[in-house]
């Protein structure tokens, strides 16, 4: 691992990034330009003592995850990215091979949506990226372990998760997830990643499993959702999904139509709830 070069990279590429370009307010009046390492660490979800050796070319080899995690902080792009795995003596994954990796003009737009909660997730239902809202709404999901990231996994394997949702709606949301699930399967049967979740979840949940047995098939598209918020109460959002068909990445994004009890508590929601982003739940 070339640490130095490791460091210079970092640091320029954090030095030619605003707080705006990445969903960030500016704050306080900044000495030098660019990010702050708190900021990139909060993005990456690493400490930020972590983040400063990295800098300061005296921090540990990062793994694949951690890589990845500082490509997409970073806003890098696919050379960029592979140039960091290669001067951390990592092999750089395969194009159109690597889910985890999201593309730069995926993430500007996202960074833009100010004012309505989104995120960005993989077709299994890994969350890749969220803005400020989306963590306001249902929590900040990069606060949680890897494994703990996956929406489908914590629905069906952690009952807390569910709260999110009145418990009236819980069980058309797992059919969802079920249906959608056995379309990502059917249509990518080479691809390990989709096979070995549904192989954990039917192992590991009998709702899953019994609703797998069902054979239902359903692709994920538009919809409304109901969101139980702790501040500020039900949320009536309509769901839209953007694709991007080359990587499975999908950006989910969440309104209330205007005039409405739901509109008026989700710009209460930017206000109160900005100011509290302790973990909750995620949910798309």
């Amino acid at each position: 691992m070339n640490r130095a070069e490791v460091a210079d990279f970092l640091r320029r590429g954090r030095a030619r990034l605003n707080p705006s370009d990445v969903g960030l307010t500016p704050g306080a009046r900044r000495r030098t330009p660019g990010l702050r390492r708190e900021e990139v660490a909060q993005l990456a979800g690493m400490s930020v003592d972590y983040y400063t050796r990295l800098e300061q070319s005296r921090g540990p080899r990062p793994s694949r995850q951690m890589l990845t995690a500082l490509a997409r902080a970073l806003r890098l792009t696919d050379d960029e990215r592979d140039h960091l795995f290669h001067l951390t003596g990592e092999e750089p994954p395969r194009r159109g091979n690597e889910p985890a990796h999201v593309n730069p003009g995926l993430l500007l737009v996202l960074d833009r949506l100010h004012d309505t909660p989104s995120l960005v997730v993989s077709d299994c239902g890994e969350v890749l990226a969220q803005n400020a809202m989306s963590r306001a709404l249902s929590g900040d999901v990069f606060a949680r372990p890897p494994r703990d990231r996956n929406m489908l996994r914590r629905f069906f394997l952690d009952p807390a998760s569910r709260d999110l949702f009145p418990p009236e709606d819980v069980p058309a949301h797992a059919r969802t997830h079920v249906a959608n699930l056995r379309a990502v399967a059917a249509a990518r049967p080479d691809d390990p990643e989709p096979a070995a979740l549904v192989a954990e979840l039917r192992s590991s949940s009998e709702e899953f499993a019994g609703l797998w047995a069902e054979h239902e098939v359903s692709v994920r598209r538009q919809s409304t959702k109901r969101y139980r918020h702790p501040l500020v109460g039900l949320l009536e959002l309509d769901c839209e999904i953007l694709f991007n068909q080359d990587n499975h990445h999908h950006l989910i994004i969440h309104t209330a139509r205007p005039g409405t009890e739901s509109y008026e508590r989700l710009q209460l929601l930017r206000v109160v709830g900005l100011q509290d982003l302790s973990p909750q739940e995620t949910a798309p």
